[in-house]
């Protein structure tokens, strides 16, 4: 494809309280050896932070950056006001905490053009700087932590149901009328079901790679993974048919850890089996993740906090957690 012939491109990003990390995010997108026509959309939420200094900062330094009030500081939200803000024929996703290698726009668009897909993306290669950090990114990118999804673990490029953040030809989203606003985790795949069922295709490639910061701590952690598990329930409840054994095993292993448990000292000590054969399993799995001891050790509190945050999440999640209508 010719200089003259490449697309315009939109760069949006949802941004809340992002003061450590948006100038690394903008400055790696505004590096990008695309050849095209881009810009930067940022989205900016009530932050108690810098942020919105940062972002009025970067429009200041090159005009390439717009800067739209996001008043609800909701991610869906966010992103439909980027769109709507936007001049490109194509979307890329990116979130304020995260940084893209120089050539991602150019494999993109390239992907997008050459598979027909209405949606690409790849790998969400979490790379921790602190040791409990790195322990989590470990995690994230085994499928004993987190299932086998591709934009996970790796895998061949092709088809899929899902992609990390995504590259988008816009006139798709619009037909579907943008990210759905009543959910606040999810969105993605929310997204890419109604893309998939409007008849259009997602594409994963491992070449296109997001560098993602994990959670520091084990409560956010925790917090992240519960909410992922509560709304992925949401997901599926408004679209049904969507669930697969992978979302089960988190409930099903709380569920099973928990009973074990009360068994156990209800019943008979043979009854705390299956609890101990999870955990040893999880020691062993630990093992192979981890790059030192120090990693090890909070692999031990890491991996069972994402699997039952998440499940528990799922299990509670509440039925009327988004509207049943279809208004969004």
């Amino acid at each position: 494809m010719s200089t003259q012939n490449l697309p315009t491109v939109s760069v949006i990003l949802p941004i809340l309280n992002e003061e450590p990390y948006l100038r690394d995010a903008v400055h790696s997108i505004l590096s990008q050896d695309y050849l095209g026509n881009f810009e930067i959309v940022l989205a900016v939420g009530p932050s108690k932070d810098r942020t919105q200094e940062i972002a009025d900062q970067l429009h200041k330094e090159d005009a390439r950056v717009v800067v739209v009030e996001n008043p609800t500081g909701r991610t869906a939200a966010g992103l439909n006001l980027a769109l709507n803000n936007s001049v490109g024929t194509i979307i890329v996703r990116v979130d304020g905490h995260a940084q893209i290698p120089i050539n991602y726009i150019s494999l993109a668009v390239e992907l997008l053009t050459s598979t027909g897909a209405v949606n690409v993306g790849g790998m969400m290669a979490a790379v921790g700087v602190t040791t409990f950090e790195k322990s989590v990114a470990g995690a994230m990118r085994s499928p004993l932590g987190v299932g086998a999804s591709r934009f996970h673990t790796g895998g061949e490029a092709g088809e899929v149901d899902t992609v990390y953040l995504g590259v988008f030809k816009k006139d798709a989203l619009l037909a579907i009328g943008g990210f759905d606003e009543r959910f606040t985790r999810a969105q993605d795949w929310e997204l890419n079901f109604r893309l998939r069922a409007n008849g259009g295709t997602i594409y994963f490639d491992p070449r296109l790679q997001v560098t993602y910061r994990p959670r520091s701590t084990v409560a956010a952690l925790a917090k992240q993974y519960f909410e992922y598990g509560r709304w992925r329930r949401a997901v599926s409840r408004r679209h049904k048919g969507t669930i697969n054994y992978r979302y089960l095993a988190p409930p099903v292993a709380l569920s099973g850890f928990l009973l074990s448990l009360v068994m156990g000292s209800l019943i008979h000590t043979i009854f705390y089996l299956p609890a101990a054969t999870y955990l040893l399993f999880m020691a062993a799995a630990s093992i192979t993740i981890a790059r030192s001891l120090s990693q090890y050790i909070y692999l031990l509190a890491v991996i069972p906090t994402m699997h039952f945050a998440w499940g528990a999440g799922f299990i509670t999640s509440p039925r009327n957690l988004i509207p049943t209508d279809s208004s969004k």
